[in-house]
């Protein structure tokens, strides 16, 4: 049964949190009693309980909790990347849950950048071609191509890595590559789990800060984040605990 549309939760903490006027009033998400388990014989071990909440269109939205919580699992649902689970997902109002798996992959490339806390670089592909991988998902002509992914390598300052296999770089230099290939092909969604974590304090001051741009230009972003600094470059924080959305 299709749910209604409803305003997005904006309490954090108990206190009511003003969105810019940039967010839109349209969700891009909505999430109604999601749940995932592993079973064990007759017993179930349940990652995320009854999760519920929306997201709107440009917002920023901020996921924390204690390790073991449920953040990353939920990041990968909300990334149409784990289909082993229960409840209502839909997505600019295409019912997730109902789709099948080639059609929520083809929704994913279509829509979202994902910035992985374990990178998921392709090895055997060079720097540039690692950029290059998610836009020729949306069939961009090759001169299109080799622009895009010039201007993103200047961008993060990255140029003299991109004759460089993954195994070449430092864990900082993956992680930045890893935020660039999310965001060469422009999505309407970002989904970050732990984007600064392998990076030092200037490094990650500056992902959070183009995160920031682009959120200002538009573009949606979800992020998982243990740092209460990161966090706050949110517009909202949800926080996960035991697999339940804490209530402020």
């Amino acid at each position: 049964m299709r749910i209604p549309l409803r305003r997005a939760n904006t309490e954090a903490y108990g206190v009511r949190v003003r969105l810019p006027t940039s967010v839109s009033e349209r969700n891009m998400i909505q999430l109604h009693n999601i749940e995932k388990y592993y079973e064990h014989g007759a017993q179930k071990t349940f990652i995320l309980r009854r999760v519920t909440f929306d997201v709107r269109e440009g917002e920023f939205l901020s996921i924390m909790g204690p390790s073991g919580s449920g953040k990353t699992t939920l990041l990968h649902i909300l990334g149409m990347l784990d289909s082993a689970w229960s409840g209502e997902f839909y997505f600019m109002d295409q019912p997730v849950h109902k789709m099948s798996r080639k059609d929520r992959v083809e929704l994913h490339k279509k829509y979202i950048g994902f910035v992985f806390q374990s990178y998921h670089l392709l090895d055997d592909l060079t720097v540039y071609e690692n950029l290059e991988v998610p836009l020729s998902y949306k069939d961009v002509k090759k001169a299109e191509r080799e622009s895009i992914v010039g201007d993103t390598l200047d961008r993060f300052q990255i140029v003299g890595k991109k004759d460089l296999y993954p195994n070449q770089l430092s864990g900082g230099q993956q992680q930045l590559v890893g935020v660039a290939r999310a965001i060469v092909m422009n999505p309407r969604l970002i989904l970050a789990d732990e984007p600064t974590g392998n990076l030092h304090s200037d490094q990650g001051r500056e992902i959070m800060e183009l995160f920031k741009r682009l959120n200002a230009q538009g573009t949606t972003i979800i992020q998982v984040t243990h740092s209460e600094q990161n966090a706050a470059y949110g517009h909202r924080i949800i926080k996960l605990s035991d697999g339940w959305v804490e209530e402020g």
